[in-house]
């Protein structure tokens, strides 16, 4: 009788809701605790604070503290003399309390030991809490943004999109498209085409795809378009599911020139016309180049009718390989720096 209950759909039913509720519970739960955790290590670095100006206590105070609250709580974790401290450095990033409560306590930890770590002004500190929040970053993710330069380059693409776009899509859009690219998990020669770089972007999908930030999706590269029996190709499709439209991306490894932006508005209204549903926002096109005058780019948006961004990237070079055995390997400039030493100890 057992055995029919548990394999009736009704039953699997009622244990795929319980186990989801369960989930969420569970999610919630550790939620919660891991806001008053950071909330009474902010509160411990704030009396820190207090106490050393007050008292006029030194950095050896720390070391008590960790010592005695070791001792007090020897079941509790994260009293060590270096996390006493990341306690009184979030208290002396953020002395307002509410801050700490709507934000920092809205990420784990050390989350916020990263953020102590590597930003030190306060407003990009902020911009990254509520972009780690609203995406779920990582640790490893929020280092790879950070790193990157993420806030500095969000948003700061050339486009025309508040001419072709309504708000606030416009506005979302506009914030998607960074400048300029991180590639550097591609290493390219001086002498690479644009296949190579497509190759490349495609080899390293997972970083490609963490570079473009979330909601990107791959649909294809080199896409056949037929038009009036003439054959073109889209180097690179996406769709973009917060935006509902697909993203066109044509790579150069050239400065921007005028015509490129003519080339993505043809592509963008035969994209629109024979891959787009019509429950689909317009698509977006993206001009990636070697390097971009923002002046020129400026102009050649100025009377475009489709929705374009103009881009540079960046990634590694290496040599081309037929410089390769004209320069000196590592052990022939070591062996060379040996002789000088000896030269020069004589």
């Amino acid at each position: 009788m057992v055995d029919i209950i548990s394999s009736s759909k009704n039953y699997q039913d009622l244990l795929t809701l319980l186990k989801g509720r369960i989930r969420t519970a569970q999610v919630r739960a550790a939620s919660a605790v891991n806001q008053e955790l950071v909330l009474l290590y902010w509160g411990i670095g704030k009396e820190i604070l207090i106490r050393q100006k007050t008292e006029g206590w030194g950095a050896k105070v720390i070391d008590q503290l960790a010592k005695d609250l070791h001792q007090a709580f020897p079941e509790m974790r994260g009293f060590s003399p270096r996390n006493l401290k990341y306690m009184r450095a979030l208290a002396e990033a953020w002395p307002d309390e509410a801050i700490v409560q709507q934000a920092a306590a809205q990420l784990p930890w050390f989350h916020n030991c990263i953020l102590l770590d590597k930003v030190k002004n306060r407003e990009e500190r902020l911009w990254y809490i509520r972009q780690a929040i609203e995406h779920g970053w990582s640790r490893n993710v929020l280092v790879i943004h950070i790193e990157s330069g993420l806030y500095r380059r969000q948003g700061k693409a050339v486009t025309n999109f508040q001419a072709t776009l309504p708000p606030p899509q416009s506005d979302l859009a506009q914030q998607l498209l960074k400048d300029p690219y991180n590639f550097d998990f591609l290493t390219l020669t001086t002498e690479a085409h644009e296949r190579d770089l497509e190759q490349g972007l495609i080899g390293h999908l997972r970083s490609f795809l963490l570079e473009l930030g979330v909601g990107f999706a791959f649909v294809g590269s080199q896409v056949p378009l037929e038009v009036g029996g003439e054959d073109f190709k889209l180097d690179l499709l996406f769709y973009h599911l917060k935006l509902r439209c697909f993203v066109v991306i044509d790579l150069k490894m050239t400065a921007f020139k005028p015509e490129y932006a003519g080339k993505m508005n043809f592509y963008l209204s035969v994209v629109d016309d024979m891959l787009r549903h019509p429950d689909d926002k317009p698509s977006i096109g993206l001009v990636l180049c070697k390097s971009k005058n923002g002046i020129v780019a400026e102009y050649a948006l100025r009377d475009i009718g489709k929705p374009l961004g103009i881009s540079a990237f960046q990634h590694l070079e290496k040599l081309p390989e037929q410089l390769k055995g004209t320069l000196p390997t590592i052990e022939e400039i070591e062996a060379e720096l040996a002789v000088q030493e000896g030269s020069s100890s004589e």
